[in-house]
């Protein structure tokens, strides 16, 4: 799982990849394009329950990769975004916009002046741009292939040729494509691109210390709007466990804003979690929502998709509650489930596998 941290010039994307990551990056703008990348825990307390609870010799989080990616600044031309750039977005599973909404006389903005809404639009208007001149090349790539008459199939041409000009409308009227719904089928044709505007997209509004959030309008799908104060947040990131918890008492904070904001992104990407647990380890697994038991296994082993016979599942909930795998088992919450079990958010798993070698 990768996010993409994106952008215009002194927005605060480099101090917020600092407290994520507890990285000490120069947070001035460059001019230039710039990747950081970092692997980050996702903050989750199930695991420290599970842990505390069987005592193993590892505890492993659910990871995800935050990536600093430094070069867009909202002038994209008619070409689009150039290609070294172009190639770091499309890897992303999902981009987190880092958008200015505190004032400083010593950093001017870009566009001189905050305005969250236009800088958001303009961020929107640049990705939409970028995916329409793919889309109208692809339209053109199409129209030789038909005129041709050979090679691929006709039906097949035509039912992309009906796809990409529904896309072209679309984009034509400054859609993100995450507002679009598309069917299994058409998904299909569309997993060799990596258009920039179906990528999930979380805004993150960079405040001053005590400012309140300002009213920004941004309802597209598989999108969220948060607010957090992006210094104060590096500040606390740089400080020991110790030193960060009084701090937070003194301030009154629960728990800082970057939490909350790494478990929504992995919200955001459609994801969550199950665990395994047992005296040498204790971890949290990543999977798709909707994902069968075999799927899940795969995520712990190739083997163990391969040879799954059935899943001994507990729900967290249930297993914290009764205080045990054998009195989960006693009250009937462990259970043996097949092939077609849908994975939920915090089931615990042991997989039963069977692997002939040949």
């Amino acid at each position: 799982m990768r996010l993409g941290i994106i952008g215009l010039p002194q927005s605060g994307k480099t101090t917020l990849f600092n407290a994520l990551t507890r990285a000490t990056q120069p947070t001035g703008a460059s001019g230039k394009i710039e990747i950081h990348t970092a692997v980050v825990d996702v903050p989750d307390r199930r695991v420290d329950v599970l842990s505390a609870m069987f005592k193993p010799k590892k505890t492993i989080y659910a990871k995800v990769t935050y990536v600093d990616i430094a070069g867009l600044d909202g002038s994209a031309s008619k070409s689009g975004i150039s290609g070294a750039l172009l190639n770091q977005l499309t890897q992303m599973d999902g981009f987190i916009q880092v958008v200015r909404a505190f004032t400083d006389e010593n950093v001017a903005h870009v566009h001189e002046s905050i305005n969250p809404q236009r800088d958001i639009l303009n961020m929107d208007s640049e990705f939409v741009l970028n995916d329409l001149i793919a889309v109208e090349r692809k339209l053109e790539r199409l129209e030789e292939e038909k005129k041709k008459g050979a090679g691929r199939e006709k039906g097949l041409i035509e039912r992309e040729h009906a796809l990409f000009t529904r896309l072209q409308e679309i984009l034509a009227g400054e859609v993100p494509l995450r507002d679009v719904e598309i069917s299994e089928e058409d998904e299909k044709l569309l997993s060799g691109f990596g258009f920039l505007s179906r990528k999930p997209m979380m805004i993150v509004l960079n405040l001053a210390e005590g400012q309140a959030q300002p009213v920004v309008d941004y309802t597209h799908q598989n999108s969220r709007v948060i607010s957090l104060q992006g210094k104060l947040e590096m500040d606390i990131a740089q400080l020991s466990a110790d030193e960060a918890a009084l701090f937070l008492a003194e301030y009154g904070i629960e728990e800082p804003s970057l939490r909350r904001m790494i478990r929504l992104s992995y919200d955001l990407l459609g994801l969550h979690s199950f665990f395994t647990v047992g005296p040498d380890e204790c971890r949290a697994w990543t999977v798709k929502r909707g994902a069968t038991a075999p799927e899940a296994a795969r995520e712990i082993h190739t083997d163990l998709q391969k040879g799954f016979i059935r899943a001994e599942v507990v729900h967290y909930d249930d297993l914290v509650a009764l205080g045990g795998m054998n009195e989960a088992k006693a009250h009937g919450k462990l259970r043996l489930e097949g092939k077609e079990y849908v994975v939920k958010d915090g089931d615990v798993l042991n997989i039963l596998f069977n692997v002939t070698k040949r």
